[in-house]
């Protein structure tokens, strides 16, 4: 019986949740919705790890709904670009599903409790399909439910800070310009091929000419669309009120996965559908996403440095993280793509341990967490302030920690393009990350207050130990990171050597 489960494995990761999410939506306890999605997501990762097993033996699987082939039914696609990212994704929910518990009880209303969790099984649901679609439109569709979601999990933050339904309003509005722009780019792929299945239009857009005009219009409104939901420079400007006054966990699942999963299938389109057309590539990368990753590396790190509010000083430093990835991938070649996916990886892990601990720090502190604020927590908080720190540390690419690997892969992919001058900027804009990360420190543990331990709650510094235990796992092991990135680069690289 349940290996007729696993059949439909690739469809239960997406739909258990968002049934799950339907069933929770009204429940009025405060414990049962957290206690419902937590079963569903244990089952989750070990359908995962199931789908990661099968794609070992048959390097490919291909999900047909309703056994309608493509381009008339809708397919989902695990292969060696999204299975490592599959894994990741279905561990770092189950872990924060953990910690999300006593976070909502102290930031949201009692009675929020049933949709609180209704809308985070639906945003995990929909972000999962962002890893597993292998149709334009059906993105489009997940890109939209994750979107609502996600807005409506930011507006419950308002409880805390009315700041919070302006950040949603925000992302309500920039969101559907940048979904407006993607489903203009489908709907002229549509037009000239027939198709939405990912497979199917590449080998109908073969047949085009790089001189229809249409095809690079429709390219261009795809790539800008996506760039605004990953919050690329310049189209970042929803993503710092976003990731500050939402509630403390939904930060962390925003920062964490919401923009990796999307910057994935960017590189899925860029590197398997559109290498196609190599001189529309070049100028894309060369021309325009190089540049721009190289500004919001310095842009966000320096507007980090000024900010007084930690989540907010997280957020932009998210950008220049985003810009790191960026600029890897704008290298167009095995070693850029790999190192881009080691800092997908990476930076999941980093960013969404520095949320975990900021956001019980904010309900200890019961206000919003500023530099003063938080003085003395290194001597009054210390388990979790040492766990902020070891993150903090990898964010800057301290040694034996995954943050390192990420730098150090940066480094090598742009030497063996002969980049030198950006290997430079790179190290400069590292270096600034050590100043404002240093303000945190300072605050922490050499300011003039010294209290006295209090007791920590370890069912919220539990979960900020693990991904914090593996920052450094993965900085002293970095072997499964490595392989699942390389295997990535393998299957993306495939277009570009055509």
């Amino acid at each position: 019986m349940f290996d007729l489960f696993l059949d439909d494995a690739p469809a239960l990761v997406v739909v258990l949740p968002l049934i799950a999410s339907a069933i929770i939506a009204f429940m009025p306890s405060k414990i049962w919705p957290w206690i419902i999605s937590m079963i569903v997501l244990v089952f989750h990762l070990a359908l995962s790890l199931h789908l990661i097993e099968e794609v070992s033996i048959s390097k490919i699987i291909i999900y047909e709904f309703g056994n309608w082939e493509p381009p008339w039914g809708i397919s989902f696609k695990i292969d060696g670009v999204n299975s490592g990212l599959q894994i990741l994704f279905s561990s770092f929910v189950l872990i924060s599903t953990f910690y999300s518990r006593k976070i909502f009880l102290n930031e949201i209303e009692a009675e929020d409790t049933g949709k609180a969790y209704s809308l985070w099984l639906l945003a995990i649901g929909s972000l999962n399909g962002i890893i597993l679609t292998n149709d334009i439109f059906n993105l489009f569709v997940f890109l939209e439910i994750s979107a609502l979601a996600s807005i409506s999990l930011i507006s419950l933050g308002a409880g805390l800070n009315r700041k919070a339904l302006l950040a949603a309003f925000n992302y309500l509005i920039i969101g559907a310009i940048g979904a407006t722009f993607y489903v203009i780019g489908v709907g002229f792929a549509y037009a000239m091929t027939g198709t939405l299945n990912m497979n199917d239009l590449i080998i109908q857009l073969s047949q085009y000419s790089e001189g229809q005009l249409a095809i690079f219009a429709g390219m261009s409104f795809m790539l800008i669309g996506l760039m605004v939901k990953a919050a690329i420079f310049p189209l970042h400007i929803w993503l710092p009120a976003a990731y500050s006054y939402a509630p403390s966990a939904v930060s962390t699942l925003l920062a964490a996965l919401a923009t990796k999963t999307i910057l994935y299938f960017f590189a899925r389109l860029l590197f398997e559908v559109f290498t196609i057309y190599e001189n529309y590539l070049i100028i894309f990368l060369d021309f325009i996403l190089f540049p721009l990753s190289v500004i919001a590396i310095f842009i966000g790190t320096l507007i980090a440095i000024y900010q007084d509010d930690i989540k907010k000083l997280l957020a932009f430093s998210s950008i220049a993280q985003i810009g790191y990835i960026t600029l890897a991938f704008s290298l167009r070649d095995h070693s850029g793509i790999t190192s881009g996916f080691v800092h997908i990886f990476n930076h999941a892990l980093i960013k969404g341990g520095l949320f975990m601990s900021v956001g019980y720090f904010a309900i200890l502190y019961k206000d919003r967490v500023t530099l003063s604020s938080i003085k003395g927590y290194g001597y009054k908080y210390p388990i979790t302030s040492f766990a902020l720190l070891i993150c903090g540390l990898s964010l800057i690419g301290l040694p034996l920690t995954n943050g390192f690997i990420s730098k150090l892969y940066l480094f090598q992919a742009l030497y063996i393009n002969q980049m030198y001058f950006p290997i430079a900027l790179v190290a400069v804009s590292s270096a600034l990350a050590v100043v404002y990360f240093w303000k945190i420190v300072e605050q922490m543990w050499f300011s003039d207050i010294k209290p006295k331990p209090e007791k920590e709650d370890p069912s919220i510094y539990f979960p900020i130990w693990m991904i914090t235990i593996s920052i450094i796992l993965f900085g002293i092991y970095n072997a499964p990171i490595i392989e699942f990135s390389i295997l990535s680069a393998d299957y993306l690289t495939q277009g570009l050597q055509k």
